[in-house]
C-alpha cells in the first residue's frame, strides 16, 4: 500500500530496543570491571585513529606502527586495522592502567557503544537511512546487573556517541565502496589501495601529500573549508574521502578548477 513504512525483519533473538529501557553500569564496584579491556578484538576505525594519535601527541604513522595491525575484516578488498594488544599474559588494552583507562576522554567508538550495538538501513528506497540499536549481553560482564536505567538517546547522549556515529555513517560509505573493488587489476596493495589506505588511516601523512601536490587547488573549495582543513585533521579526513569518490567511483563530490 502505498505509504506504507515497510516491516523490517531481524534476525532470531535480535529485537531493536527502540524507546525502551535497558539497564547498565560500568564502574570500579562492578566485580568485573576492565575484564572487557583484555583479550579483545577492537577495530579501529578511522576516526578512532585521529582521536587518539592527537592524545597520545604523536603521528598517525607513529600510532600505526605501535598500536595498530593490519588484518582481513569482513571486506575482502580493503584491510581493516586491529588494535594491538599488550605484550603480556592478559594480552590487555595498551591504554589499560590499574585504575582504568588512560585514554578514556577518546576511546573508540566500540568502547563507547557497548553494551548496544548499532545497525543501519541504507535501502535508498526508504530514503534518508534508518538506524536500529540492539543490546549485546556477555555472560562475564555484570554491568548488566547493576539497576541504572538507560534509554537508546540517553546512552548515546552520555558516552558523547553522537559524532562518532556520523563519522562512522561517513566511513561506512567508503567501506561500500571498497567492497567494490576499484583497484581490481592492481592486486592487493596497489598504488590506488596504498593511497586510500593511507587517506583513510594515516591522515599525517596525507596532510604532507595534500600540501606537496597542492591538492586542494585543484578544487573549488570554499575558503572557509580550506582553511578548516588546513588545520584540522577531521576536516582533512571528510575531504580525504570525497576526493577518493571522486577519483575511484567518479562521483560528483568535488569540482575541479
Amino acid at each position: 500500500m502505498t505509504g506504507q513504512k515497510e516491516e523490517k525483519s531481524f534476525p532470531d533473538g535480535m529485537a531493536p530496543l527502540g524507546k525502551s529501557k535497558f539497564r547498565f553500569g560500568c564502574h570500579p564496584g562492578v566485580a568485573c570491571y576492565m575484564l572487557c579491556c583484555r583479550k579483545v578484538d577492537m577495530i579501529l576505525y578511522p576516526y578512532d585513529i585521529i582521536r587518539l594519535k592527537n592524545r597520545l601527541k604523536i603521528s598517525s604513522e607513529d600510532f600505526l606502527n605501535e598500536y595498530a595491525g593490519v588484518v582481513q575484516g569482513s571486506n575482502p578488498y580493503f584491510p581493516t586495522l586491529m588494535m594491538r594488544m599488550a605484550d603480556n599474559d592478559e594480552k590487555s588494552c595498551p591504554f589499560l592502567s590499574q585504575e582504568g583507562c588512560t585514554v578514556y576522554e577518546d576511546r573508540p567508538a566500540a568502547c563507547r557503544m557497548y553494551p548496544l550495538e548499532r545497525a543501519v538501513d541504507r535501502t535508498p528506497s526508504r530514503g534518508r537511512p534508518d538506524e536500529f540499536y540492539f543490546l549485546k549481553i556477555h555472560d562475564y560482564c555484570l554491568g548488566h546487573l547493576e539497576q541504572t536505567e538507560w534509554t537508546v538517546k540517553d546512552w548515546i547522549r552520555d558516552q558523547q556517541l553522537l559524532y562518532h556515529n556520523v563519522m562512522a555513517d561517513l566511513w561506512t560509505e567508503m567501506d561500500t565502496l571498497f567492497s567494490k573493488n576499484p583497484w581490481k587489476g592492481e592486486g592487493a596493495a596497489g598504488p590506488k589501495q596504498l593511497m586510500a589506505f593511507m587517506v583513510c588511516y594515516n591522515v599525517d601523512r596525507f596532510r604532507q601529500y595534500v600540501d606537496d601536490h597542492q591538492l586542494l587547488g585543484r578544487f573549488r573549495l570554499e575558503k572557509s573549508r580550506v582553511r578548516k582543513i588546513e588545520k584540522d585533521d577531521e576536516a582533512l579526513l571528510k575531504f580525504g574521502f570525497d576526493w577518493l569518490k571522486f577519483i575511484l567511483d567518479d562521483q560528483p563530490t568535488l569540482r575541479p578548477r
